[in-house]
C-alpha cells in the first residue's frame, strides 16, 4: 500500500526540516517503505523552498510542488491530492501541531474498521488562545445547525482518505474549497481518531482572524442555503413589524396619544429598522453572488511553477 502524505507549506523555514524528519521517521521506524511526502510550497517568501529542495535532493521519497504565488492552504491541499499516487493519502500541516505519529493510529483504524476516511478529532489544543478555541467551537456547531449534512466537530484537515475518496474529491470542480466539509459531503465510511493537538513547533500561525473569518464564510455559504432563507424570514418579519408600527402611528394620530414632535420618532425608527434589514439581506445575497462570480470565471485554483522528483 502506497501512502501519500500531503503537506502544504507557507513561510515555514523554521519548522520544515523538523517536520520532514518526524514524518520520515514515522515510516522508516515502522517498516513502511512505500510512501511519498508531497510538500507544496504555497508561494513562501522565506527560505522554505530552498530547504525543501535540499531535502528532496537527499530523499527520493520527497516530492515538491512550487506554486507561482500564494494561492492558499486549500488550493495547496487540492494540488497535493491531484498529484498524489497513493492508495491512501494523509493531509497534515507542516507546523507539527498535528503530531505525525498519529498517522500510525489512523492506519490502524483504517485497516481495522475498513473506513474510507479517518479524521483527527482534537481532545486538547495547546498553544491556542481562548478566543480562537471559543470561536472554533461556535463555528462548527453553527455550521452543523445550518447545513443539510453533518460535520464532525473539533476537527481540521488532518485526516486519512483512501483512493475512492481521493478520486471522488478530484472530480469536484469548486474553486473555493472547504476541504473538510467536502470530504464529509462525499460520504463513505468515516471514523474518528482522538489525539491531543500540540502548540506550534516554531514560527507564527498562517491563519489570523481575517483569514479565519474568510475561511468560515466559505464553509458557511458553500454548504448552506439557510442564510438566504433567514434573510427572507427577516424580510417578512420586518414587513409585519412595519405594518404594526404604521397601525400604532395611525391610532396615535387619531386619538392624540403621541406627545413627541409629529413624525420624528416614527421616521427615525423606520429608517433604522428597514435600513438594517435591507443591508443584511443585500449582504447575504452578495456573499452568494460573489461565490457564483468566482465559479463562473473558471480560473484555475493554482498554478504550479515547478515540480521536483515527479517522474512523469
Amino acid at each position: 500500500m502506497l501512502i501519500s502524505v500531503i503537506v502544504p507549506t507557507f513561510n515555514e523555514e523554521k519548522v520544515i526540516k523538523e517536520s520532514y524528519r518526524r514524518l520520515a521517521n514515522v515510516f522508516i521506524n515502522n517498516n513502511l517503505p512505500d510512501y511519498e511526502l508531497i510538500f507544496i510550497n504555497d508561494g513562501s517568501r522565506d527560505k522554505t523552498m530552498f530547504f525543501m529542495r535540499e531535502i528532496a535532493l537527499k530523499d527520493e521519497h520527497v516530492k515538491l510542488l512550487n506554486f507561482s504565488r500564494n494561492f492558499g492552504h486549500q488550493a495547496a491541499v487540492t494540488a497535493g491530492l491531484k498529484e498524489c499516487k497513493g492508495d491512501v493519502a494523509v493531509i497534515i500541516d507542516a507546523d507539527l501541531q498535528d503530531p505525525p505519529e498519529v498517522i500510525l493510529d489512523m492506519l490502524k483504524v483504517f485497516e481495522k474498521e475498513e473506513c474510507n476516511v479517518v479524521y483527527g478529532v482534537r481532545n486538547k489544543r495547546k498553544g491556542e488562545s481562548f478566543f480562537k478555541l471559543l470561536t472554533a467551537k461556535m463555528f462548527y456547531r453553527l455550521l452543523n445547525s445550518l447545513s443539510d449534512i453533518s460535520f464532525p466537530v473539533d476537527t481540521g484537515d488532518f485526516r486519512l482518505i483512501d483512493r475512492k475518496v481521493i478520486d471522488a474529491f478530484n472530480n469536484l470542480h469548486e474553486k473555493n474549497k472547504y476541504i473538510r466539509g467536502l470530504i464529509s459531503w462525499l460520504g463513505f465510511k468515516q471514523c474518528p481518531v482522538y489525539y491531543n493537538r500540540e502548540a506550534r513547533f516554531a514560527g507564527e500561525t498562517k491563519y489570523p482572524f481575517s483569514k479565519m473569518l474568510k475561511f468560515a464564510s466559505i464553509g458557511l455559504f458553500y454548504f448552506s442555503k439557510k442564510p438566504l432563507k433567514l434573510a427572507t424570514s427577516v424580510g417578512f418579519t420586518s414587513i409585519f413589524a412595519g405594518l404594526l408600527i404604521a397601525l400604532w402611528l395611525l391610532i396615535s394620530q387619531i386619538f392624540g396619544l403621541g406627545h413627541t414632535v409629529s413624525g420624528w420618532t416614527s421616521t427615525i425608527i423606520i429608517i433604522i429598522f428597514f435600513g438594517g434589514v435591507q443591508l443584511l439581506t443585500i449582504g447575504v445575497l452578495g456573499q452568494y453572488i460573489g461565490s457564483l462570480f468566482d465559479e463562473v470565471k473558471n480560473r484555475p485554483e493554482y498554478i504550479i511553477a515547478e515540480k521536483v522528483n515527479f517522474n512523469e
